[in-house]
């Protein structure tokens, strides 16, 4: 289903290609010219050479076969573009420009009619009013979003191209990394069904999260949900009356009754979220750890008050904390390296535990990373799921949580933070 002539092409074609400085298609050339991988040729009718390069009056005077046209003109000439596309018979194009659907029926008329030339053409379509798309551990970024992240294994397929660019610039300072990214914009031609059924066939991806405004076909968008075998992370947003406006004037969607959307998604075995942090939080987590095959929850903690706190909070989930061995087990606030590795070792291996949070509170005598060294050792020898909360990132904490999180073992701030994605891997929401 991932469509490499799109996702990961050999030729690309920029239609509004330029090297003006604050445009966005110098954003899209910058952000193309990173790889060697693939050719991109220029076209623009203005100027001879981009970052003196040659360019192409027309699409059709490139002598070469175009897996993908990203098309970054004024809208009054796409439609024109679109014909030239159709000609040169393109196997993509991802349409950035804006000023369709979501500016009102004048704008949405001339959408359709694009739509209806590269359907009838056989032509997938991207957009328009986009981001663009990003897949990452092919080094393709076909989007004017602000660098490029790193590779990993979580797709995040978007209804706002300007989160996109706030998750990009946050995840520089964050341990995970992306599978691919998708700015659907106004979904002319694929919609938002298609991209989790291409994020769902990629290798690549192991959860796929979602920042919803609306869908254009309620009941396909859950069924492709449901029958989806990756772990999916949903973030919706128009849930108030008051908002709803707002949604259509940004991607020109409906964003329908919240409640009974909150309700599908809960029946599809998908995960709600409330926020962009909830959602990597969550998406973090079953990425980077397996599901558990139980629900009991074993919590190892230096400082007994962090404890009691999630362990408060898992007992408002209705759950218990199974009672095999003292549960949580405070090993004290001097716990050494050594305290670590035989508390978690009694807690793990305990059969009623599927899953074990490691809590660390920073004291004078605690050793971080030799504490991340333990658990990282004992999460591999008894392959059940860890979450790990080390409080405070001062010192060597913070190295100690990077470590961990190399090692794909997630790291929470907080005990409420980490009550979520918990949930997440012990499917209990």
């Amino acid at each position: 289903m991932i469509r490499d002539n799109i996702f990961n092409p050999k030729t690309v074609a920029v239609i509004g290609a330029t090297d003006r400085e604050g445009s966005v298609g110098r954003g899209v050339v910058e952000n193309l010219k990173t790889t060697t991988e693939r050719k991109v040729y220029f076209v623009n009718i203005f100027e001879e050479q981009v970052f003196e390069e040659k360019t192409y009056k027309n699409i059709n005077d490139i002598n070469d076969n175009i897996d993908l046209a990203v098309i970054i003109v004024p809208k009054t000439v796409v439609s024109q573009v679109v014909d030239d596309c159709v000609k040169k018979e393109v196997g993509g194009v991802l349409i950035i420009s804006s000023g369709f659907a979501e500016t009102g029926k004048e704008g949405e008329e001339e959408q359709r009619k694009i739509s209806e030339k590269l359907k009838e053409a056989g032509i997938p379509l991207i957009g328009p009013n986009c981001l663009g798309i990003l897949r990452p551990p092919f080094d393709f970024n076909a989007s004017f979003a602000p660098g490029s992240p790193k590779s990993g294994e979580i797709a995040f397929i978007s209804q706002s191209g300007g989160l996109i660019d706030a998750v990009i610039s946050d995840s520089e300072e964050k341990n995970y990394g992306f599978s691919l990214i998708i700015s659907v914009g106004n979904s002319a031609g694929l919609r938002i069904e298609d991209y989790i059924k291409i994020a769902d066939s990629d290798e690549e991806t192991k959860v796929i999260t979602l920042y919803v405004e609306g869908v254009t076909d309620g009941r396909s968008f859950m069924k492709t949900i449901q029958e989806t075998k990756k772990p999916v992370v949903i973030l919706k947003a128009g849930k108030m009356d008051q908002s709803k406006k707002a949604v259509m004037s940004h991607t020109g969607m409906l964003a329908g009754e919240y409640r009974i959307f909150s309700s599908a998604v809960k029946q599809a075995k998908a995960v709600e979220v409330e926020s962009l942090e909830e959602m990597f939080d969550v998406a973090k987590a079953l990425s980077w750890q397996k599901k558990a095959e139980g629900g009991g929850v074993g919590i190892v903690t230096n400082g007994g008050g962090a404890g009691i706190l999630l362990a408060d909070l898992i007992y408002k989930e209705g759950l218990e904390l199974p009672q095999s061995i003292k549960n949580p087990l405070d090993i004290i606030g001097d716990a050494s390296p050594e305290d670590y590795e035989k508390g978690c070792s009694e807690m793990i291996k305990q059969e009623d535990v599927s899953l074990m949070v490691v809590i660390q509170t920073p004291q004078i005598v605690t050793k971080p990373l030799e504490n991340a060294n333990r658990i990282k050792t004992i999460s591999e020898k008894y392959k059940k799921p860890v979450v790990v909360i080390f409080m405070g990132l001062g010192g060597e904490s913070k190295e100690a949580v990077r470590y961990l999180e190399e090692n794909k073992i997630p790291n929470y701030t907080d005990p409420k933070r980490a009550l979520k994605p918990i949930l997440a891997i012990i499917n209990k929401i």
